[in-house]
């Protein structure tokens, strides 16, 4: 298919805040959303405006709430980068961060491995990390992961791999990882996820933040200011 998304219809594709910034653009900001989120911002949030005053396009991709990262989502994202890198004159080099929780946090992950333009850092709150276990041993997800990748070129498991962070360590770029996971989560397993994930990737530059006491991505005060700062640190 050709593309079809360009600066003028971008607003139907993905929320952006870049109207709002003032002066040069640094970079930009991919926010990938959860399972199941299906908003579309007609205004600008809050997030917008803190990373427009501080030069940095904010970006949430408006594609299908259960694909869980597959090779359709990953061209979709490089479009909208494509559109944005382009029109500000951002260049091949562009900063770009690669950010989500839950299915986002996958697909912050996932994306830094395939993306076009390599993200120059990844941020993930709560991320599903081994695909293949989630397709198990998650049965509300099993119809969405089975659509998500039906038309691979392979058996399920090959294609729930290739999607997989916990699959990905040996293709994922040399970035700073950034991993933040609440330790009461009763949706994705703490040990099972991120735990895991972040023992397999030592020898990478990951950093590991556990969020006592509160359940699946909800970070606390303190937790969501380190969050903002791993982000904001990839623009010094």
């Amino acid at each position: 298919m050709e593309k079809i998304i360009n600066y003028e219809n971008l607003r139907n594709f993905a929320y952006c805040n870049d109207h709002l910034i003032k002066g040069e653009v640094k970079g930009i900001v991919l926010e990938f959303c959860g399972f199941n989120t299906v908003t579309f911002h007609s205004s600008d949030n809050a997030s917008g405006r803190e990373y427009a005053s501080k030069g940095i396009i904010y970006v949430i991709p408006y594609y299908n709430p259960w694909c869980f990262m597959n090779k359709t989502t990953i061209k979709y994202t490089d479009e909208i980068v494509e559109v944005l890198v382009n029109k500000y004159n951002l260049g091949k080099n562009a900063k770009i961060v690669s950010t989500g929780f839950s299915m986002g946090g996958l697909g912050a992950l996932v994306y830094s491995v395939y993306a076009k333009i390599t993200p120059c850092a990844c941020v993930a709150n709560s991320p599903v990390s081994d695909l293949v276990y989630h397709y198990e041993n998650s049965p509300r997800v099993a119809r969405a992961l089975y659509g998500s990748f039906y038309e691979y070129d392979c058996d399920l498991y090959s294609a729930l791999r290739s999607s997989s962070p916990l699959h990905l360590i040996d293709k994922m770029p040399n970035i700073p990882y950034t991993i933040f996971h609440c330790e009461s989560d009763t949706t994705l397993n703490i040990d099972v996820h991120s735990t895991r994930l972040v023992s397999a990737m030592q020898g990478l530059n990951v950093n590991y933040v556990k969020v006592p006491f509160r359940e699946h991505c909800d970070l606390s005060g303190q937790a969501k200011v380190e969050y903002d700062n791993a982000v904001l640190k990839a623009f010094n």
